[in-house]
């Protein structure tokens, strides 16, 4: 079983991909990680690495042909990405939504927020909320220039979630509910 699971910033994606891993035996891999240690190899933030990439596909093909080749070599793992369904469509794909200031507000609480490298100057909520927006923008421009793709339509999508009133646990509950309903969880436990 592959599960991929796209989601706005702060959707929770990762702690709920991170769940999963350990619930359920899955190899966990964060693709928003991999992005966060080539912008920093760069001496760069997130946001400016996005920028770059707005004009120079390298930063995204890298990582893409990555997540193909994952999808074509390994089975049980759970991958947190934007594109990762796209570059793996037999996965089970999940979309989380949330809104921009919740999304904002768990961010600035959340205790790694000076590990995550998004932007250099975050020093309130309202500053993440506009890095937020930038970097939704940012994502659409070269997710539709590289691929055509919107990556926030439902229609790619097995499960879409609004998590904006949601926790973590009960995102994960969700999830565990429509793999059941698919019977994709036997055996896994």
């Amino acid at each position: 079983m592959i599960i991929t699971i796209n989601g706005k910033p702060g959707s929770g994606k990762s702690s709920v991909a991170q769940l999963l891993s350990e619930r359920h035996n899955l190899t966990y891999i964060d693709i928003g990680d991999l992005r966060r240690n080539a912008a920093k190899e760069r001496n760069m933030t997130l946001e400016e690495y996005n920028r770059l990439g707005e004009s120079s596909d390298e930063t995204d093909k890298e990582v893409d042909a990555y997540q193909q080749n994952l999808g074509k070599t390994r089975d049980n793992i759970v991958i947190s990405g934007r594109t990762s369904f796209y570059f793996i469509p037999q996965s089970i794909k999940i979309l989380l939504n949330v809104d921009t200031h919740t999304a904002a507000e768990r961010i600035f609480q959340d205790n790694k927020l000076s590990e995550r490298n998004e932007t250099a100057h975050i020093r309130s909520v309202e500053d993440i909320e506009t890095s937020l927006k930038e970097r939704l923008r940012s994502d659409t421009v070269r997710y539709k220039k590289y691929y055509n793709l919107n990556i926030y339509d439902p229609s790619h999508y097995d499960l879409v979630l609004d998590t904006s009133h949601i926790t973590i646990e009960e995102t994960y509950d969700k999830i565990i509910k429509y793999l059941e309903s698919k019977r994709q969880l036997e055996g896994r436990s």
